[in-house]
Parts: C-alpha cells; sequence; structure tokens
C-alpha cells in the first residue's frame, strides 16, 4: 500500500502519516503469523525506522502488540475489538511461549477442524528446534502427539472413521500402523498421550488436550529422544497451559490456524 498525493482538485490529498499507518495494520492484519518489524517493513516499502515510528504509535493505542516473534493485532482495533481473535492470537502464544522457555522445548498448538488435525501455531528457537514436518497431518498426524491426543478427545465413531478415511502410513520403524492396536491406545480418553520416535527418529513428543466449547485441540512439545530433564514434570507443565488456553480461548474466541509448514 503506497500512499500517493493529489495533483488536482478532484482527488483528495492523503495524510502519509495515515496512510503509512493503515499499511502497516492491513500488512498485520493479513498475515496468520506475528510480523518482525523488518518483515512488516519490505511488504509496506516503509524504511525499517518509518515502520518502528508507526508500530511505537500503534502499539500505544493498542492497535497493536509486540509478541515475542513480532507484531499482531491488538485489542485495540476496532475489528477485532469485540471478536477478540487477535486477543486471543496474542495470549495463546505468550502461552505458547512460556512453555518453550520453560521446558526448553518447541511448543505446538493443534485442533481438529473439519474432519482433519491441522497446526494452529509452533514456536520454538534457535535452542528449541521444532520437528522437521515433513509429511503433512493428514498423512501423518496418527503418529503424532497431539494427532492422537485430539483423536483420544472425540467419541469412538468419529475415531473410527478418521482411521477409516486416513491409511495409518509408517513414518518411523516405531510407527503404529494397525488400526486395531492404534484405536486401542485411545480408549479411555488418556490425559496425555506419547510419541516416542513415531513421526520422526530423534524426537519424542508429549501432548495434552485443549478444549473449548466447540474447540478441540492439543498443546504438545517435542524434544530430542532421551533428553528429558530429571525433575522436570513436563504433563504437569502443559496441562497447567492448557488450562489456560481453554480459559483464552473461551473468553476470546478461536485462534485461527495459520501457515505452519503443512505440518
Amino acid at each position: 500500500m503506497q500512499p500517493t498525493f493529489a495533483n488536482d482538485e478532484k482527488t483528495p490529498t492523503l495524510i502519509a502519516s495515515v496512510s503509512r499507518a493503515l499499511a502497516v495494520l492491513d500488512c498485520i492484519g493479513s498475515s496468520s503469523r506475528p510480523l518482525p518489524a523488518k518483515s512488516i517493513a519490505r511488504a509496506t516499502a516503509l524504511s525499517l525506522g518509518t515502520t518502528y515510528n508507526v508500530l511505537r504509535t500503534l502499539a500505544h493505542s493498542n492497535y497493536v502488540v509486540q509478541d515475542h516473534d513480532g507484531f499482531v493485532l491488538g485489542p485495540g482495533h476496532p475489528a477485532l475489538a469485540a471478536a477478540g481473535g487477535a486477543v486471543s492470537l496474542a495470549q495463546g502464544r505468550t502461552v505458547l511461549n512460556g512453555i518453550r522457555d520453560e521446558l526448553r522445548a518447541a511448543t505446538y498448538l493443534s485442533r481438529f477442524y473439519d474432519g482433519e488435525i491441522e497446526l494452529v501455531d509452533i514456536v520454538d528457537g534457535p535452542l528449541t528446534p521444532r520437528v522437521d514436518l515433513w509429511v503433512g497431518l493428514q498423512d501423518g498426524a496418527h503418529a503424532t502427539a497431539f494427532g492422537k491426543q485430539i483423536l483420544a478427545g472425540l467419541g469412538a465413531g468419529e475415531r473410527l472413521e478418521y482411521v477409516s478415511s486416513h491409511p495409518l502410513a509408517e513414518l518411523t520403524p516405531y510407527t503404529i500402523t494397525s488400526p486395531r492396536e492404534f484405536l486401542r491406545t485411545l480408549e479411555g480418553s488418556p490425559s496425555s498421550m506419547l510419541d516416542d520416535q513415531e513421526y520422526a527418529l530423534g524426537f519424542t513428543c508429549l501432548a495434552v488436550p485443549v478444549a473449548a466449547s466447540s474447540w478441540a485441540g492439543a498443546l504438545a512439545i517435542s524434544l530430542p529422544a532421551g533428553e528429558q530433564r530429571r525433575g522436570m514434570n513436563y504433563t504437569e507443565t502443559l496441562k497447567d497451559a492448557a488450562a489456560h488456553l481453554e480459559l483464552i480461548l473461551g473468553a476470546g474466541g478461536t485462534i485461527s490456524a495459520g501457515p505452519t509448514g503443512q505440518g
């Protein structure tokens, strides 16, 4: 979005600062992930200094919120003040960032939507790399901790329907490929699920359920296999965070899924 200026009386003169602010808001609002200032500057063709000035002004009025990974629309944005979608995104990522930092593990939020399991967000870092999502979830969710956790929370009929329409591909030697054995692991709605190198060799993942009104999902972490730290209560920390997420989702609506690497 480039500011333009009228040279005749038929077109009103635009205020450059307003045009820049709208360009930044449009850029942030069209992204499903937080955007760093440098990305916003490139997308809007503004200088980095100008971008920071605009962001600082917008943040002062709560039109944008700065997250660990960048900027998202904030509660002051008129279009989102009532719906709360951007607020949920910002608050949800704050929870995920906290888990990553406390457990020193990449963190994943996923959900069940329209018959499929999809990733909503991933928070990782240089010291907490994410699992390489080399197989999309439509073909590989059965091998993930969060996929199994979500399916465990569904009714028996829904689980059977999912397994019937999604072949249990063998992704590693540890992947459960027998439908009967797989369904047996989901019985009883377990409060946590483990993926021990079933999706990717060298990684262990743990997931707990996240449920709010019609929103069915899971919160998970991944760690290098065998690197679980003694004295660290991963499950309870995840459950506490999931309860926090359920409050956010219940109060602010849904967090939309975004592009996270086909995972």
